[in-house]
């Protein structure tokens, strides 16, 4: 690491050494961190994995009460969780928070259930944030174990929405807007050009991520490399053993979906696909996910709105339907 990556490690783990209590993981993310002159109104973004969120909300009450909306706050930690687990994605966001002369946003989730997301993308809510480039505040050896299964999932499952050809910057996109599929706010409360802009501004990083997935791939038959212009590019098999192969490298809540189990209560593993066509597992992919983020994202949009209070959510919104208008009209 550089100085200057370290130094600025060291800034963004500010509000963990000096405001908040403890943590098991921790990461950083934002727009803010993607430009050198980020936009004054721009957050810095955290989630937090801790062993005991009720444990860890009663001694955030403690020292930071008005980090919660004063209803929130009288109501005590229980109902902070259970907000969190009930209501929204099993995480829990505190934004606009003061931080020195920054303002900041930090989520809050059971460190088992960001395992558990991560590796069978049961909400398909914040493994869809772990498959971008994050800052690493404080590292966790089981959820980079199993952001490992989530990287090659994400990687599997561009796969098969892509054409025969595409570029290194396409898969990446691609990747990245797996979590905005079907994502209620992308229609009126995010920039129209968020995708791009995270592949732009995290190039790098994303390349340091999946370059070694893809090496994989090629050594296996599925990826061919050639280049376009100064671009990387790749032709894919399409025959269909690589889209089994593919298919079943997917979380078991897209594969029972092409086997017909979805079922209230469908815990079995199932054994290995065979698809037909790449056509035919795209649309699975496509479908399942597009559902899952939605669920996810009004779940956790609702869980905001009544958490945070009327002003705080009526600000956050703002915002971003502000950023999303700007978008839309430059």
């Amino acid at each position: 690491m550089d100085t200057a990556a370290a130094g600025r490690a060291l800034e963004l783990a500010g509000p963990l050494r000096d405001l908040l209590p403890p943590v098991d993981f921790c990461c950083a993310y934002g727009s803010s961190l993607l430009h050198a002159r980020p936009d004054e109104t721009s957050m810095v973004d955290y989630i937090l994995g801790v062993a005991d969120p009720l444990q860890w909300h009663s001694q955030n009450l403690e020292r930071n009460p008005e980090h919660y909306s004063s209803w929130m706050a009288r109501r005590g930690p229980g109902a902070v969780t259970w907000f969190a687990d009930r209501v929204g994605a099993g995480v829990y966001f505190n934004p606009f928070v003061q931080w020195r002369d920054k303002r900041i946003k930090y989520g809050v989730v059971g460190i088992k259930d960001l395992a558990m997301d991560v590796l069978t993308w049961d909400r398909f809510y914040l493994s869809g944030r772990l498959q971008k480039p994050v800052h690493v505040l404080v590292d966790n050896w089981d959820i980079r174990k199993v952001n490992t299964v989530n990287l090659k999932m994400a990687t599997s499952a561009s796969l098969l929405l892509l054409p025969e050809e595409f570029t290194e910057y396409d898969l990446y996109a691609k990747i990245c807007s797996l979590s905005y599929m079907g994502d209620l706010r992308m229609l009126f409360a995010e920039d129209k050009d968020k995708v791009k802009k995270i592949v732009e501004g995290s190039f790098q990083p994303f390349q340091l991520m999946y370059r070694p997935l893809l090496q994989e791939y090629i050594s296996d038959g599925i990826l061919k490399t050639s280049t376009y212009g100064q671009q990387k590019a790749f032709k894919q098999d399409c025959g269909v053993s690589a889209t089994s192969e593919l298919f079943s490298s997917l979380p078991w809540i897209i594969q029972r979906k092409l086997q017909g189990r979805l079922t209230s209560n469908s815990k079995e593993m199932p054994t290995h696909a065979i698809v037909a066509s790449k056509d035919m597992a795209a649309r699975y992919v496509r479908t399942v996910l597009r559902r899952r983020v939605m669920v996810s994202s009004a779940r956790q949009a609702v869980c905001g709105l009544l958490a945070s209070g009327g002003a705080v959510a009526a600000r956050y919104m703002g915002k971003k339907m502000s950023k999303a208008w700007k978008s839309r009209t430059s």
